[in-house]
């Protein structure tokens, strides 16, 4: 049993018929998903919503001793 070469196969060298529409159906596919997720974050970023925190401490607490019992 011989293994095929490039030349045996179909389409190696350019898409055609049914495979080159479900290539282009897949990019078209994706290309519109980005778009409403692009469109989607856009519209329902609130960033004026958010609330500030600042992660510095300013001021260390005073150590607590437990009591031992």
């Amino acid at each position: 049993m011989k293994e095929p070469t490039l030349e045996n196969i179909e389409d190696y060298d350019n898409l055609k018929g049914t495979k080159r529409k479900i290539v282009m159906s897949v990019i078209i596919a994706g290309l519109i998903i980005g778009a409403i997720y692009s469109i989607a974050s856009t519209v329902f970023d609130n960033r004026k919503d958010t609330i500030h925190t600042d992660d510095a401490i300013n001021v260390v607490p005073s150590g607590k001793t437990l009591p031992v019992r």
